[in-house]
Formats: structure tokens, sequence, C-alpha cells
């Protein structure tokens, strides 16, 4: 990314999770155990397992295991509580179970910044030299804003609104720029039986709201907001916000809500396959995640922003960061720190890409897969803008998820369990709690 990327921290929302202690440091030589938990996302795990062969082929006196599931917060969890940690962890923040956030805010995380000066195993330039301009030294990777680094961005993907490239084709179809051609749009499909919108869960609307609290406001209404300034959420701009949504949202796909879960995810991501729908929220890993989906006839995955709020003005796209980490409590450190510096290899690099994991790597857009690379290039518009970001951490409040009441809310819309002005209500309430705590 050639522009300034925008940042927040990411909301915390507290755990219970009991810190171990720090067992010792690295083991002989001969005895190491490395540990690897990972999330297995929609890029899949082979691509782990072949890093991890490639890093042990030049380390055989390491020993490397590895974890990974879709839901690892689960299966590491009462092992750290016991103390019994794993070395290296890649889970970014921004998931329901919010461990990475917890153990930030307990500051059992370790300190990485030495790792940017390394020099990655095997070549000669250091781990920072390799990183995409911007994409560290912010709230996301420095999350006490003290300028040490103490998680290390492992993939970014822009997220915006897919769609099946194909069937706008067929139809004659523009994509829309602004949101009265989206409305058109909506209403056109409608007599076809096709709905404009659905989304995998409520949970992926994060990436749909910041852009669009963006693209009302602008950056510095987008942080107003995600740092709780007072009454934000009583302003004309947050209103809009919330005018466009449930308008949007009248025009959701009727089995939206009904497969918005973690077992029936897919068949929303299916309906935009099917042509049942036009557009969803989601990020690029929806490509691998759904290679082995039915599809219909033409089918081509597109990717755009957010409509703009007035014709011309700024758009803007959420650009997903996942993070790696090491926990305080890490046995083998400079073991883990040696392993991390790795990942950013040319050779593990190209493992990733193979997999549509693309890292924020210098000159990495050169192996980014062909069905991916449009999706990245939308960062050359020089009408758009990146977003990475997230709610500012504050202390936990109990009983606030600000996260929960902005995207979840959206199936109760739906549904009709809930207005617009309840909407607005509880968003203000949350925002005030957090900006007290915070203070």
């Amino acid at each position: 990314m050639k522009r300034t990327l925008a940042m927040a921290g990411a909301a915390l929302t507290a755990l219970g999770l009991l810190v171990g202690c720090s067992g010792s440091d690295d083991a002989g030589a001969g005895s190491t155990t490395l540990s690897v938990a990972a999330l297995e996302g929609g890029y899949g795990r082979e691509m782990y397992t072949q890093v991890i062969d490639a890093y042990k082929a030049k380390h055989p006196d390491l020993d490397v295991t590895l974890q990974i599931s879709k839901s690892i917060e689960d299966e590491i969890s009462p092992n750290m509580k016991a103390g019994r940690f794993p070395d290296v962890v890649v889970l970014g923040q921004g998931r329901k179970a919010a461990l990475t956030e917890t153990l930030i805010k307990d500051k059992a995380i370790e300190d990485l910044t030495p790792v940017l000066q390394t020099t990655v195993p095997g070549e000669s330039t250091t781990v920072a030299d390799k990183l995409t301009a911007g994409i560290v030294g912010n709230l996301n990777t420095d999350p006490y804003g003290d300028g040490k680094t103490f998680l290390l961005p492992m993939y970014y993907a822009p997220t915006g609104l897919f769609y099946n490239k194909g069937l706008f084709e067929q139809n004659g179809w523009a994509v829309p720029a602004t949101w009265d051609e989206m409305w058109a749009l909506g209403d056109t499909a409608k007599a076809k039986g096709i709905s404009l919108f659905t989304y995998p869960t409520a949970g992926y609307l994060d990436s749909y709201f910041f852009a669009l609290l963006a693209g009302v406001g602008g950056e510095e209404f987008y942080t107003q907001v995600m740092t709780y300034q007072q009454d934000v959420w009583k302003t004309p701009q947050a209103r809009q916000v919330l005018d466009i949504t449930t308008k949007l949202l009248s025009y959701a796909a009727p089995t939206t809500v009904g497969y918005a879960n973690e077992q029936d995810f897919t068949k929303n991501q299916q309906s935009i396959l099917d042509n049942k729908a036009l557009f969803m929220p989601n990020g690029t890993w929806i490509v691998g995640e759904m290679k082995d989906a039915p599809r219909a006839d033409g089918f081509a995955w597109g990717l755009t922003p957010l409509p703009a709020v007035t014709a011309g003005s700024k758009r803007y796209l959420t650009t997903s960061v996942e993070s790696v980490w090491i926990p305080s409590g890490a046995k083998n450190k400079d073991a883990a720190k040696d392993f991390v510096a790795y990942l950013y290899s040319d050779e593990a690099a190209k493992i990733f890409a193979a997999s549509n994991a693309i890292q924020p790597v210098k000159g990495i857009a050169t192996s980014v897969p062909a069905e991916n690379a449009d999706f990245y290039e939308l960062y050359e518009d020089a009408d758009v803008s990146a977003l990475v970001g997230g709610f500012a951490s504050t202390a936990p409040v109990e009983g606030v998820d600000i996260k929960g009441t902005l995207f979840d809310t959206a199936n109760s819309i739906i549904s009709g369990d809930k207005t617009e002005d309840q909407w607005q209500a509880a968003l203000q309430d949350a925002s005030e709690k957090l900006r007290q705590a915070g203070k």
C-alpha cells in the first residue's frame, strides 16, 4: 500500500484469563521443541505445515509442533491458564473470544521490537526493511503507544463488498459508485428475485462499518468513534451511518439471519455463488474458503469498496491484518523469535502466497495469485484509502461490548426486534461508558 494506513486499536473484552509465570528460556539446542499455535482461517492449514517443514530442514536439531484449529482459543486457553503457553501464536484481534486482546490488556505478550531489526534467517535484510511502509508503528502493532512493537502483521487483505462479476456482466449492470446507485440496483435486482445484500455473520460487518464511518464523516470522524468521543453517536454523521445501514438491511436476503452463525455462515456466502444475493462483506480469503463450492455459470469474484456518500468523494477499504505474537510465558522465546523472523523470508512468503495468504512484504504483489490480483490493485485507485483498525482499548466495562452492539444488532434490525432509534441509543450508552473507562 502506498498511502498511509489509518490505524486504531482493538476493543478489549476480558476473559478472566489467568496469566501463568514465564518458564525457563530455550532449552539446549538438541532438546528444544518449539510449539506453534495458529488459527485455521480461510487460508487453510497446509501452508503452516509446509512453512514448518521448510524451517525444520534448516534446523535439524529443532522440533516444531503445530496446533491449528478453527477455534484455537478454546484449545490453548486451558493450558495457558495453567501456565503452559505455546511459543508462537498466529491469531489476530477482533475474534469473539478476544484472547489476543486479553493478553494485551494483561501485558502478557513479549516485546518483539528487537525482531524488527533481526536479519531474516537465510537472507541479508532485516524484518523491518522487508515490511510495507506504515504497517507497523500503530496501535494495532504497538498497543500501548510506547513505540514498542508487540504484534507483528502476518497477512493483510482488503475487505469490502464481494460480488459475482459474471452476473453483473450478464445483466449489463454497473457496480454502484454511490449509495443512490446502490438503492436503484437493489430495486432492479429485487424484480429478478435477487437480494441486494447478505453477510456471513453479523461480525463480518466490522469491515463494512469502519469503511462507512470514514466514508460518511472522514477519517477524523472515524477516529472519534473509535476513541469514544463524548456524544459521538448523537451526531448527524452517526445517524447517517445508521440510516444507510438500516436501509441496506431492508434489502437483505431473507435467509441471512437464520444462517448467520458459526455452523451455517457458508450458506450465506453460497448465496453469492448461486446468484441469490449481490453483495456481501468479506475478505480475500473467501476465494480459498469457497474454492470447492458449486457456483453459477460464468462466476468470477469481484471486490468493490463501499459506495461513496456523494459522487466523487473518498471511498475506503477496511484492511484486515492478522498478527503473530509470542506470549510472555513462552518457554522458548529465543527460538520463537528466530522462527517469527523466518516467517518473513522469501521462502515462507512464497508458501503463504500460494494459499492466498498475502503478507505485508515489499514486492509481494508479484506473488499474488491472478484471481486475487485485482483485489490488491484497488489500493492503487487515488479515490480509495485503506483503513486498518478497530475500537481503542480501555479498561473492560462489565456488560459492555460495543462491537457486539454495533455489529450484532443488525440481526435484530432485519428481524424487526429492534428499531434504529434503539440501536443508536444503545451505541451512545456503550460509547459513553467506554469513554469514562478510558479516562
